[in-house]
């Protein structure tokens, strides 16, 4: 008896070496009489970018033509993308600036000093701050039937009209031709009720606090619809700046006014937590990173045959029974070899037990996207008993037998590494649940 196995995506030599020996100790302590041998593809069959990376933006060469490096231009982010980074955070809470103005307020802990870059902001004082000083000052008392600034501009939120209608308004035909009308009402009422919002208003008690607050809850109103409008929505950048400064304008704010004070205080940290303007930055770089892993995947569903036969040559190259063990790709390319060669009714020679770790191969089965087989097709005669081990945090591993329900061939086994995503798709190796489900399977198969 002898164990081939075939590793996964993305790696190349001195990974492979490194897990490989760690497979054939595991295995060879249980099975001292096997033969444990490993299939390397990654450097034949593995991708690479042929041109260079020439079809990447942001790729380029280094050093320059006269031999400088390129400077490091990630310091400073362009202006549209620290726009798009606020953005992405207003969808993923489009609460998130509402909450700075109700837990932060105006004159908080520390006063206007506390504000990054300054008491307002990044752009500095602005002419109306200055002029309502004296109007922004909370001193605990009000006129008396004077209703406060904040709670005017949430009253003015409450009127507004759910559904604002396609034709002679302006911003129902935004929302209609933005595919957000369908969202928007929902996105009222998530603002307009929220303790955000009441908070942010309790604490607005002159003029220019007010407009901010217009213009916090007009963002808040306008990524809430588009965060439940999703990929459903067509919203350019300009007709978004213009759902909010009609929606500002509504609610009785300046639709110049830059709400300084939220956009201080979540604007670097846009930056930090959202993706965009990393990738802008590193684009080339991370390309290059995730070739290996994402390109071989992409590869072998263009070209795969070659290296479905480079596995069938190695496997028929020796007499006896052979235990099929593959990671993630390895996986598919196994479980693609076995079913097309038994669906021609010439069984890989030798192949008793298929055995795929963290594998894809069940859920390109459901898509179609299995080179081997349609959704609902059985698996053909001559194909061999299959072990399939997942780990429920590994976002790359399914389950098999649901989707081959009645099949005794096939069946599932759970193992928990405790690691989180990416670690856990890597983490089966040292698992001796693992091997013992492994020697269990081999037993059950009557391998000798």
């Amino acid at each position: 008896m002898r164990f081939l196995f075939v590793h996964g995506t993305g790696v190349r030599r001195e990974r492979h070496d490194r897990l490989f020996a760690l497979v054939r100790e595991r295995l060879t302590a249980r099975f001292p009489d096997a033969a444990v041998e490993s299939c390397y593809w990654g450097d034949r069959f593995g991708a690479t970018l042929g041109a260079g990376g020439r079809s990447v933006p942001g790729l380029r060469p280094r050093p320059l033509p006269d031999g400088a490096p390129y400077p490091d231009d990630a310091g400073t982010p362009d202006p549209v993308d620290a726009e798009t980074a606020e953005w992405a955070l207003l969808l993923a809470d489009p609460l998130c600036e509402l909450r700075v103005l109700a837990e932060a307020g105006w004159d908080g802990v520390g006063g206007r000093a506390d504000w990054p870059d300054g008491p307002d902001g990044p752009d500095g004082p602005d002419d109306d701050d200055r002029d309502d000083r004296d109007d922004d000052h909370d001193d605990g008392f009000a006129m008396p039937g004077v209703q406060p600034a904040g709670q005017r501009v949430l009253g003015l939120l409450a009127a507004l009209a759910p559904a604002p209608p396609p034709d002679g308004d302006e911003l129902g035909a935004l929302l209609h031709a933005t595919g957000l009308a369908a969202g928007y009402p929902a996105a009222l009422d998530c603002a307009a009720g929220s303790g955000e919002a009441a908070g942010a208003a309790a604490r607005a008690t002159g003029e220019t606090q007010a407009r901010e607050v217009a213009t916090a809850l007009a963002r808040a109103v306008t990524a809430a619809a588009l965060a439940l409008a999703g990929a459903e929505a067509d919203c350019t950048g300009a007709e978004r700046d213009r759902i909010v400064e009609l929606l500002t304008t509504r609610l009785g704010g300046d639709a110049r006014f830059p709400g300084a004070r939220a956009a201080a205080v979540l604007g670097r940290l846009a930056l930090r937590v959202t993706t965009q303007p990393l990738l802008n930055a590193r684009r080339g770089a991370l390309t290059v990173g995730a070739t290996p892993a994402l390109g071989d995947i992409l590869r072998y569903q263009a070209r795969g045959h070659g290296l479905r036969d480079f596995l069938h040559e190695r496997i028929a190259a020796r007499p006896g029974p052979t235990v099929l063990i593959g990671h993630s790709l390895g996986g598919i390319a196994l479980v693609d070899l076995l079913a097309l060669a038994a669906a021609r009714g010439a069984a890989v020679p030798g192949a008793h037990l298929l055995v795929t770790v963290g594998s894809q191969a069940p859920f390109l089965y459901e898509l179609g996207a299995l080179t081997a087989l349609e959704p609902g097709e059985k698996l053909p005669h001559g194909f061999p008993r299959w072990l399939n081990v997942y780990d429920r945090h590994d976002v790359l591993a399914y389950l098999a037998g649901p989707v081959f329900p009645g099949d005794p061939r096939v069946s599932d086994h759970e193992v928990t590494t405790r690691q989180p995503f990416p670690a856990c798709h890597s983490a089966y190796w040292k698992q001796d649940s693992l091997y013992e489900r492994i020697e269990q399977a081999v037993a059950e198969a009557e391998i000798g």
